[in-house]
């Protein structure tokens, strides 16, 4: 689905997701370690070879480049272990990798060297040029250090300094033993280059947080320090504290209905939350939180599809997932009475589907655009709905089955066709007998599918409802979207075992969101796993659930949760906003800012 067919929110939500996903990717420590060596020591032999003969150049690049690597690792490790032990992010793998870019920067000032004095002849200009990588090095780690590490001034001022320094003395050593400079020569380049670095980079983070405070109150660097304890640590409380100054408050809607025989046997809960923005930050984990909340309270089974609406109405934070949850547990403690429902409906267009089945007073209804994508669908359709189900004398949850992922679709063009044939399904369904049910329920969570995967903890889960010999069974996926044509594979797999209809649904749940660096930052069920082995899965709880029917009895509640903070839609867009601009002003004032720095201390190494 491309920008032209989603909303602003989900197109905001897109790139925040893709600037978060692509944050950085490491190979082994192993990997990292001896590549690591490899630029030490080839640092080491340029620099010495190009100083002295043939055979003691290469002696002394060998040993330089060993103390390179040497003093690098060792202080690698000590910094991981003893000055950022606490810290989340710069373990002892990441401190290295850090080392390996910080080397590759530097090699490059090495490289131009050797080549400038194999040209010119001038030995001095090699080692003025692997001065000025040393200087870029600072720059770098200055930079590096202040947008990642949460820790203290003068924390991050040794971070970035201790190391190139440290590597900086075997440089000096073979410098003074070869005899063109004295350490008196080399003692301004010293002083001056963390002086000017500094500079360059406190003016550079000041204009990108100023793109931040200007749009919304906070630096921007804060916002990304945030973003990065949650991908590397999974914390999600530093994000979720932002989130929470950006919010504002609004009442949420819960539909509650329940199945109960001598126990609780299932419920279906639709909360009016979005189930995002994203890993397992504010409400991506509601449906399976909440899922599992309702069964260890009360015993039986639930579910928690989607209702009708976007991302404006993500949750702020874990707080106010628990909020709802403990609102929802204590209203549904409630005695079912009605025992009569209808059977299954399904009217279709040949594009707009809806599905309905009243359930006493209340009707049950589902929209899907399959095979067409069907992503998150406008709240004045579960208005228009709710509007007719009141003709009938009825209340309406309704339902995004949010089954299918593909080509370009415009919600709103079609909003008139998802009207006509919810009208017409609820028509149908309101002229037909209510008679006694039987219900069986049952979830698997398939321990081979992953959130990588595209699968939420909260599994596969399958409803069955038996009306005057009819089964219907309501599947619901823990994942965010279904391969397009997924749904009819498993609609017609479970025909083949008995079931004469059913619904395929999705909880869009975001906690599968930003895991993968690739594409969207997920995959949508089906994409990523086997469909064979996925719908035997569908199968086999479907199975489970219909070997359990009861005589159930039918109740329905419809709560407010009061005071709940939401991210919002104004707020979520200027979010994004920011990111992109605060990106963009560091792309164009990197030039300027980082050229006039290089300039000044070349003209400072061209006077020496």
């Amino acid at each position: 689905m491309t920008s032209a067919g989603k909303s602003s929110s989900e197109r905001s939500i897109e790139k925040a997701v893709k600037h978060y996903s692509s944050l950085f990717w490491l190979p082994s420590l192993r990997k990292v370690i001896i590549l690591l060596g490899l630029l030490c020591v080839l640092s080491g032999l340029l620099s010495a070879v190009t100083l002295f003969n043939q055979s003691e150049g290469f002696v002394n690049g060998l040993i330089l480049g060993f103390s390179l690597f040497s003093i690098s690792l060792i202080h690698d490790y000590l910094t991981a272990k003893i000055l950022l032990q606490r810290n989340p992010i710069y373990n002892f793998k990441r401190t290295v990798a850090f080392s390996l870019f910080c080397w590759f920067f530097w090699l490059i000032f090495i490289v131009v060297g050797v080549f400038y004095t194999s040209v010119f002849g001038a030995q001095l200009w090699l080692i003025k040029l692997c001065i000025f990588g040393f200087y870029t090095v600072l720059i770098f780690r200055l930079i590096v250090v202040n947008a990642t590490l949460p820790a203290g001034y003068m924390r991050c001022l040794v971070v970035s300094f201790l190391s190139p320094y440290l590597c900086l003395i075997p440089f000096v050593t073979l410098w003074v033993k070869s005899g063109y400079i004295t350490l008196l020569w080399i003692l301004p380049f010293l002083l001056l280059s963390p002086i000017i670095s500094f500079s360059i980079v406190y003016v550079f983070l000041s204009l990108i947080n100023r793109v931040g405070k200007q749009m919304l109150g906070i630096p921007s660097i804060t916002f990304f320090k945030a973003f990065l304890l949650n991908w590397v640590a999974d914390l999600n409380a530093p994000f979720e504290n932002l989130l929470e100054k950006l919010s504002e408050e609004q009442s949420i809607d819960v539909s509650i209905i329940k199945f109960d025989s001598s126990k609780p046997k299932a419920a279906i809960i639709v909360p009016m939350v979005h189930p995002g923005p994203f890993k397992n930050i504010g409400s991506s984990l509601l449906p399976s939180m909440l899922k599992g909340a309702f069964e260890e309270r009360f015993g039986g089974v639930a579910c928690v599809p989607l209702g009708l609406l976007g991302h404006e109405l993500d949750l702020a934070s874990q707080s106010q997932n628990q909020k709802i949850i403990r609102e929802v547990l204590e209203s549904a403690n409630f005695k079912t009475k009605e025992e009569g429902a209808t059977p299954f409906v399904k009217v279709s267009d040949g594009f707009a589907t809806a599905c309905c089945q009243i359930f006493g007073k209340t009707a049950l209804l589902s929209f899907t655009l399959a095979p067409k994508t069907t992503e998150d669908l406008p709240q004045e359709l579960e208005q228009f709905m709710c509007k007719e189900a009141e003709k009938h004398g009825l209340s309406c949850v309704v339902v995004n089955a949010h089954n299918s992922i593909d080509d370009v679709v415009d919600i709103q063009e079609v909003l008139g066709r998802l009207e006509n044939v919810g009208a017409k399904c609820l028509e149908k369904a309101t002229s037909l007998k209510r008679s006694p049910i039987k219900v069986g329920a049952a979830t698997i969570i398939p321990n081979e599918f992953s959130l990588k995967d595209g699968m939420g903890p909260g599994g596969i889960t399958a409803i069955v409802i038996e009306v005057e010999g009819t089964k219907t069974v309501y599947v619901a996926i823990d994942g965010n979207n279904m391969q397009s044509g997924l749904r009819e594979k498993i609609l017609l797999a479970l025909r083949s075992i008995g079931f004469d209809e059913g619904e395929i649904l999705t909880t869009d749940t975001h906690a599968v969101s930003a895991i993968v660096l690739k594409g969207r930052g997920y995959y949508p069920i089906g994409e990523a796993t086997d469909h064979e082995k996925l719908i035997g899965y569908i199968k086999e709880a479907s199975l489970l659930a219909m070997k359990n029917l009861e005589g159930c009895k039918i109740g329905s509640r419809f709560i407010t949760v009061e005071n709940i903070k939401v991210i919002g839609k104004s707020k979520l867009d200027s979010l994004v906003l920011m990111l992109d601009r605060a990106l963009q002003k560091a792309k164009r004032a990197s030039v300027p800012i980082f050229a006039l720095g290089g300039v000044l201390f070349a003209l400072i190494l061209a006077v020496f």
